[in-house]
């Protein structure tokens, strides 16, 4: 397929200024097709941001457009009249009938966003200041979100983040051993099980729901290239109600760990106290919505969702790799051993995570 030949086509159908120069693929995302477009406008080139979804992984693209429309028109207007408010939020742009999405021939959903510029993204955390500013972002980005009014938003994911049912995936793989892949995991099988109570602590606590982003790794967040401040959250499609902790503690599994997701040499995974106390301290400095509970529960909600992530890797593994994409055999298994490392390197840091989060 001639990729730029079909986004110069796509481009004839939003309403853009300027005359089309370029379009290459964009960015380290995994499951959409994404690509920078360069207009040429006058003597000053404007770029701009094509995204074509993946309907695979979200069946319901329709709901995915209905959310990410409803989430940035709500943050637009709470940064309406600030001198950089059009590099604060995600802005889509309109098809010339004036929609705010294209269903193009094919039946694939494309949306269109200026490209924010002077701003840039990283994939690792360098340093604790990049963890407390994307902290500080996601935290915003809820706060904002708090009073989006009815109807509730669409779960673009259903049960995304319910890990009791995620336990109850891998049972029901333990059980069938389709790939006779069992024997090869039974460590793994036999902490998981150790562990299973863990599942249920933020279920059980009755917390509040929330608007959440579902995807808080760093690079979903535009960091701005002077400052090192993070100016915009993106990637959107799986923001949903959920529970604000879940984010905080998808941040906590992805930015603390400094080794590799499939990383063999589980020495060099651990949970790294300075930047979770970065993304603590920049998380509570945006976060003013949340309850005691939610509060107490800061320090283990990371176990949670690297837990959860292991338990889905493992899973996987057990029934052939059948849904993340492997490079090699038996990477699954590197990826859930990995998870469950880092969730031990949390565990034992608990008491010193839950004494800064009560200073705090």
């Amino acid at each position: 397929m001639n990729l730029k030949p079909d986004v110069r086509t796509i481009a004839c159908e939003f309403q853009i200024d300027g005359d089309f120069a370029s379009a290459e693929p964009f960015g380290s995302g995994h499951i959409n097709d994404t690509y920078r477009v360069t207009y040429a406008s006058g003597n000053t080139p404007c770029r701009y941001i094509f995204q074509r979804l993946n309907h695979a992984v979200f069946p319901n693209p329709l709901a995915v457009m209905e959310n990410g429309q409803r989430v940035t028109a709500h943050l637009a207007q709470k940064f309406a009249g600030q001198p950089d408010a059009t590099r604060r939020v995600l802005t889509l742009v309109p098809t010339c009938a004036g929609k705010f999405f294209l269903r193009d021939i094919v039946g694939n959903f494309w949306r269109v966003f200026p490209f924010i510029e002077k701003t840039r993204t990283v994939d690792i955390v360098e340093t604790p200041a990049q963890a407390f500013a994307a902290a500080r972002a996601f935290g915003q980005f809820q706060t904002l979100l708090a009073d989006l009014p009815t109807p509730r938003l669409h779960d673009t994911i259903p049960d995304f983040h319910h890990t009791p049912k995620r336990f109850s995936a891998l049972e029901k793989t333990v059980a069938a051993d389709v790939v006779n892949r069992a024997a090869t995991a039974k460590p793994e099988i036999e902490f998981a099980l150790k562990n299973r109570a863990i599942c249920r602590v933020l279920l059980n606590a009755q917390l509040p729901e929330r608007v959440t982003h579902n995807d808080t790794k760093i690079n979903n967040v535009l960091l701005d290239a002077a400052t090192g401040e993070g100016v915009c959250v993106i990637d959107l499609d799986t923001v949903m109600p959920g529970l604000a902790l879940y984010d905080f503690g998808d941040m906590v599994r992805s930015m603390t760990n400094p080794a590799a997701e499939n990383e063999r040499d589980l020495a060099k995974v651990e949970m790294q106290f300075p930047v979770f106390e970065a993304l603590s301290r920049g998380y509570r400095a945006a976060a003013d919505f949340l309850t005691p509970a939610e509060k107490n529960l800061l320090p283990v909600a990371g176990q949670v969702v690297t837990f959860e992530l292991g338990l889905r890797f493992l899973t996987d593994f057990l029934a052939g790799d059948t849904y993340f994409k492997v490079q090699r055999d038996g990477e699954n298994l590197d990826r859930c051993r990995a998870q469950f490392k880092l969730f031990e390197s949390m565990r034992r840091q608990e008491s010193a995570m839950s004494k800064l989060v009560s200073e705090l």
